[in-house]
């Protein structure tokens, strides 16, 4: 809060009435400090909301205080020496400790939980990979590279050179955390954090692993092999379970999390399952009738053009598109004919359209087709 802004009331920020006694005050603040717990509350304005309640409580749980306030506000507070400091706590469930005790409000209430201290997960890996379309429709094997935290193979994650002992940790006699005492507006309160000497561990090797320097762990190159399955699409991921950074404290691995890009092909345009390509078709071979050679994922194949075939109309080749991922049927491969008119035409040509031109009666002419249907056509809607 800036220091140009007024604070709120303090028995508005608790829900209470000016009246309200000391264990009103205080059922008030814990439910508040319940309901504000990093656990259970993730809103970004969570601990400065909390940082208010604590304020609040502060000044209205001290008789002396108390009367300041209620007699000259948040001004005679000030006037008088008053000035809430949380700087000395790094996150809010270490002011939530310092309130509470070491185990946060999981001890003051019954039901949070406190530090782990056992075995972590390590963390997901995310990497990318990239396939040709054709490769996307058949499966494929792809290689991946990507730096990881992976355990020593020299100590085997225990951060002792071979052979050599683990012992507790002198500074924290094997508890993995200190307690600190800090000075706060409250009082001295204690918290607990982790250990500097053997960062949580509780032992420490007596001599450390050359390879990693005792950490147990070290950041390499990774390469793996990954199997794309036939039908995967531009932007899907692929899990492999157990690839991610190792773990802590014997903790199991992370996984990692390939990101796949599908290159564009220019002879087709994905939806889906199924593919669109279009095909030239010279006006006269579309107003007769013709066999053309369209694109396919397995190669050129015939196809029928019937005789009075319009612009952009769509003809549809079942299963030449892309297999489905879950094992269904492959999807159609669309094919727009874009009906080309004849530019450039020598004196003979135009002499043989004038005389068709002059033979066109309506009947040649006219179609069932309504105008919506014309303009769902001419924009790929059919």
């Amino acid at each position: 809060m800036s220091a140009s802004q007024m604070p709120r009331d303090y028995y508005e920020v608790l829900g209470v009435e000016r009246s309200a006694g000391e264990g009103e005050i205080k059922k008030a603040f814990r439910r508040l400090a319940r309901e504000l717990h990093p656990d259970v509350n993730r809103a970004p304005d969570a601990e400065e909301r909390f940082k208010e309640a604590a304020e609040a409580y502060e000044v209205l749980s001290d008789a002396e205080r108390r009367a300041t306030y209620d007699r000259y506000g948040h001004e005679g507070l000030r006037t008088g020496g008053y000035a809430p400091n949380f700087e000395g706590f790094g996150s809010l469930s270490e002011i939530f400790e310092a309130f509470f005790g070491g185990g946060g409000l999981g001890g003051a209430f019954g039901g949070f939980g406190g530090r782990a201290a056992g075995p972590t997960q390590g963390g997901d890996v995310v990497a990318g990979a990239e396939v040709t379309l054709l490769q996307a429709s058949e499966g494929a094997a792809v290689e991946v590279s990507y730096d990881a935290v992976v355990l020593c193979e020299h100590c085997h994650g225990n951060g002792a050179e071979p052979g050599t002992p683990i012992e507790a940790c002198a500074r924290c006699g094997g508890a993995g955390e200190l307690r600190v005492i800090t000075r706060t507006p409250f009082g001295q309160v204690m918290r607990t954090a982790p250990c500097d000497a053997c960062h949580g561990e509780g032992r420490v090797a007596k001599q450390p692993c050359r390879q990693c320097s005792g950490r147990g762990r070290r950041a390499e190159r990774v390469r793996v092999s990954v199997d794309v399955p036939a039908g995967i699409d531009d932007g899907q991921r692929i899990r492999i379970a157990g690839r991610g950074h190792a773990g802590e404290r014997g903790g199991p691995p992370g996984d990692l999390y390939v990101q796949m890009r599908v290159r564009e092909d220019p002879r087709f345009v994905r939806d889906g399952d199924h593919l669109t390509t279009a095909v030239d078709v010279a006006a006269p071979l579309a107003a007769l009738g013709t066999t053309v050679e369209v694109p396919t994922l397995e190669g050129p194949v015939e196809l029928e053009i019937p005789a009075g075939t319009q612009p952009h109309e769509t003809l549809t080749l079942r299963g030449k598109g892309m297999p489905s991922l879950r094992g269904r049927r492959r999807g159609d491969l669309r094919v727009i004919v874009n009906v080309v008119i004849p530019r450039h035409l020598k004196r003979e040509q135009r002499e043989l359209f004038e005389k068709l031109a002059e033979s066109m009666t309506d009947h040649n002419l006219r179609t069932e087709e309504g105008v919506l249907g014309k303009l769902r056509r001419a924009f790929g809607g059919q």
